[in-house]
């Protein structure tokens, strides 16, 4: 997830505002239409959801816009839901607030329905079209056997009105996920829509119908879907294709329908791949890296000693000179709890000569600092690091006295060399960590 979230902005479509945000400054734009119903800032909260979007953003200008009547846009009456024309409105509102003269357009789900409407409309604006998990009209006729049968539909109407407040039946949408994403998926869908709204748009999209749009299709187009997607079947992304002049599709395995479920990756890589010709995959999730702990040895003490303000005082002091070491040593702040500070380094040197200047640059505040480091591989996730390295490297700067630099023998080891000296702390067992650890004080 970015370490600082995209700002919500407004373009003014009419007299309606729509809320987006700007993510990323790849070469190309890429404006992203959800499906049934979304809220742009609601996306970053789900793990999985926001890493789609960081990595659609890793390669592009990412767009992101609610629909009008959803998310963070304004509201509109109930019994005047937007049409696909009104909703061709807002993307162009979008695009020009932001300066787009063309991009690529990707609809997931319903959203694919005004993205095909949008792409023969406007050919100039559009560059590439993709399709993920698209239909193409939501009622089974004779000549669309692979939709719901009015009578399903009509059922699950019912129960979207009857569900709305509890745990919703999300099956179709993730079958293989766990209840916990399920629940968190009704909660999104909740706080992107009233439930008056989520089923009068529900009632809209089953009338919309762009099969005959299909063929007037200009821009280069991919259409991906998941072999076995319960609520929008596979034959329907294969005959979509079908229609779409020199349209390329993708079937990928998985049974969900919603895009931030499953597979994720793969759906990603061939977008990528389509777009940019490059397949570059996700982002390596495990790095080799030095964490570095410190905090304030008696701290307790000294807030009760000094008083509140003269302690909050203090600790500004505290924070400021820690942090300019941390930019002098080109080390990263990760998180700050209350006195102690939890940084990275791409090298244990600067790990060790930061924490030095640090022990040395408080003792004239009147405190001192404790200080661990350790290097190995961890766990990366949305721009954070985790695992037992990290606990490792906590534990260690636990273990560590007054002004003292503990560090761990991977740590010793690696900076051989260096004209950094130690002297050695034997053995300790680490609370949470296995095995025996051998540390080492970093000499004055």
């Amino acid at each position: 997830m970015p370490s600082n979230r995209p700002e919500t902005r407004y373009a003014k479509s009419g007299d309606l505002n729509i809320a987006y945000q700007v993510v990323g400054d790849g070469p190309l734009d890429l404006i992203y239409v959800p499906g049934w119903i979304s809220n742009v800032e609601l996306n970053w909260e789900e793990p999985s959801h926001a890493h789609v979007l960081e990595r659609l953003s890793s390669f592009s200008r990412l767009i992101l816009f609610d629909k009008r009547g959803t998310g963070l846009s304004d509201p509109v009456p109930l019994d005047a839901m937007p049409t696909l024309e009104e909703r061709m409105d807002d993307v162009r509102a979008v695009l020009d607030a932001v300066e787009c003269e063309e991009a690529a357009l990707f609809g997931f789900s319903e959203g694919g329905l005004m993205s095909v409407l949008f792409a023969a409309t406007y050919p100039e604006r559009i560059s590439a079209l993709v399709l993920y998990g698209t239909f193409a009209k939501r009622v089974r006729t004779p000549d669309y056997p692979w939709a719901p049968s009015p009578e399903e539909r009509a059922v699950e109407l019912e129960e979207l009105e009857r569900n709305w407040s509890v745990r919703m039946d999300l099956d179709n949408l993730a079958p293989s996920e766990d209840d916990a994403f399920k629940d968190r998926l009704a909660t999104y869908f909740r706080r992107s829509a009233s439930p008056g709204a989520a089923l009068a748009l529900m009632r809209m999209n089953t009338q919309l119908d762009v099969r005959d749009v299909l063929r007037s299709i200009q821009a280069p187009t991919l259409v991906i879907h998941r072999s076995d997607d319960r609520d929008v079947k596979v034959e329907e992304g294969r005959w979509i294709t079908s229609q779409i002049p020199s349209a390329t599709f993708v079937e990928l395995p998985g049974d969900s329908h919603t895009l931030w479920a499953g597979n994720t990756d793969e759906v990603v890589d061939e977008i990528e791949e389509f777009l940019t010709g490059v397949r570059r995959g996700p982002e390596p999730d495990r790095v080799l890296a030095t964490v570095l702990f410190t905090d304030i040895v008696g701290s307790t003490e000294q807030a009760t000693k000094l008083g509140d303000r003269r302690w909050r005082e203090l600790l500004e002091q505290h924070h400021g000179l820690v942090r300019r070491q941390l930019e002098l040593y080109q080390g990263r702040e990760l998180d700050t709890a209350g006195d102690g500070f939890f940084a990275m380094f791409d090298g244990p040197a600067r790990a060790i000569r930061a924490a030095q200047a640090i022990a040395g640059g408080v003792r004239p505040l009147g405190i001192e600092i404790r200080a661990g480091v350790h290097t190995g591989e961890c766990e990366l996730h949305e721009g954070k690091i985790a695992g037992i390295a990290v606990s490792t490297g906590a534990r260690v700067a636990a273990a560590a006295g007054p002004s003292e630099v503990l560090v761990s023998h991977t740590v010793k080891d690696l900076v051989a060399g260096s004209g950094i000296e130690f002297e050695d702390r034997g053995t300790r067992e680490l609370k949470g960590v296995p095995g025996e650890w051998r540390l080492y004080s970093v000499a004055a």
